[in-house]
């Protein structure tokens, strides 16, 4: 009986990773269902308006919460006491920041796209992805601080029900539909999954203690996890909306629709990360070193299963047009070139959550930030010329390029730190957020 609870205590991590793993594994055949449907339900065309209007709002989506999710899942990991303060605090912040933000976007999507989108799309879409979806993620990220992992999963599988029953009732019973259509059934099926969470959060944990509870040096600091996790978007989603623009809503649902399906793919890793989040924070206590030695014992798990994702993409590609219909026919080369994305997704974000868990948030910001600008040039250069081949292979280049950035810079930190006399220089910057 000892040896079996000294098991369970220290697998601890294997089980949240089963929960994450189970829930992510539901939703990828959720999300597979309702992809499938209403990309047949729309067509190339409206799926495309639908996709650029995902891919803008994606943009801004992460400073509405300003990541204080991440400050929450930190400070509530290392005492529990103060969850009710910053989980309270994160929800305000983000009710305020998400309204001013989708008021803004609003207000210059017509500069950036014209008419391509219909304005009612990028409405509704942006209450569901800026604000509320956001408040949904945050009670992802309390049950995470708190190490309730099958809470967290239960989350993600409500919203993709909820959005594949909206997706079946938009194919089967929707006459004509449209980007609008499909992007008010969009909002209600997100308003129903956080309506959820939000019950479950305070059931399982707590009321919130709402209003803006933030320091100053934690106001920037949640600066720094939103512009890391933008940039992360950006570069994730830049492409999309910049094709919109540049290629046509046709290029953009078929380069959309391939890129939906790496997504769906990482969906294992992204549950592994999930799962790991607060130990990652706690080995960083101890600074660079300690978030490293944590990310070596987790990576070869990555990215084995990267490896073998990619490769099994690259070869079943074919059968994508087959399921999404004629008008998706260039959507199979599309999933070949993007393929290799799984693999280089499941390293860059155990390198990125390294540095953010010794306290380095900056430098990751710094790096990622720096990709955006990359990739934003490329796509500049290559869609006029190439369509989505020119966008495929800039998102090759940027995640490529920022596996090796992220690299660098936690080399150069570890030989920093081993130097004399300067690893308490370190060790002091990097616990200045702390």
């Amino acid at each position: 009986m000892i040896s079996v609870k000294r098991f369970l205590r220290e697998s601890a991590l294997a089980r949240n990773t089963f929960w994450m793993l189970g829930g992510h594994g539901v939703r990828v055949v959720l999300q597979a269902i309702y992809f499938l449907l209403i990309a047949r339900a729309l067509g190339a065309a409206e799926y495309g308006a639908f996709v650029g209007a995902v891919s803008l709002m994606a943009l801004v989506a992460p400073f509405s919460s300003w990541g204080t999710g991440f400050i929450l899942i930190r400070k509530a990991a290392r005492d529990r006491t103060a969850f009710h303060r910053y989980w309270g605090g994160a929800l305000s912040l983000t009710v305020l920041f998400g309204c001013i933000l989708l008021c803004v976007v609003l207000l210059v999507s017509r500069a950036v796209w014209g008419s391509s989108v219909p304005l009612n799309a990028l409405l509704l879409v942006g209450l569901s992805d800026v604000i509320v979806v956001r408040i949904l993620e945050l009670a992802v990220q309390a049950f995470m601080a708190v190490e309730v992992l099958q809470k967290s999963a239960e989350l993600y599988v409500i919203l993709s029900a909820a959005r594949t029953a909206a997706a079946a009732y938009l194919g089967f019973v929707v006459h004509s539909p449209t980007a609008v259509s499909w992007a008010l059934l969009y909002l209600l099926s997100a308003v129903a999954g956080t309506i959820y969470a939000l019950v479950t959060v305070t059931r399982t944990i707590g009321y919130p203690r709402l209003g803006f509870h933030f320091s100053r040096a934690e106001f920037q600091e949640g600066f720094h996890f939103a512009v890391g996790q933008a940039s992360a978007t950006v570069y994730n989603d830049i492409d999309k909306a910049m094709l919109v623009r540049l290629g046509g809503l046709e290029a953009t649902g078929i380069y959309g629709a391939a890129y939906r399906i790496v997504d769906v793919s990482f969906a294992p890793v992204s549950a592994l990360v999930s799962a790991a989040s607060a130990r990652f924070f706690r080995h960083g206590e101890s600074g660079i070193e300690g978030s490293v030695r944590f990310a070596k014992k987790l990576l070869p798990y990555a990215a084995s299963y990267g490896l073998l994702a990619a490769v099994f993409l690259f070869t079943v590609s074919p059968i994508l047009s087959l399921l999404l219909g004629k008008g998706f026919a260039n959507a199979t080369l599309a999933l070949q070139w993007l393929s290799p994305l799984v693999l280089l997704k499941s390293i860059h974000y155990f390198f990125a959550d390294s540095l953010s868990a010794a306290g380095y948030q900056g430098r990751r910001a710094s790096v990622q930030f720096g990709i955006v600008g990359f990739n934003v040039l490329l796509n500049l250069w290559l869609i006029p010329a190439y369509s989505w081949r020119g966008a495929a292979w800039a998102s090759l280049a940027s995640d490529a390029a920022l596996v090796v950035a992220l690299f660098a810079v936690i080399v150069s930190l570890r030989r920093r730190a081993a130097l004399p006399g300067a690893a308490r220089g370190v060790e002091a910057e990097a616990k200045v957020a702390s």
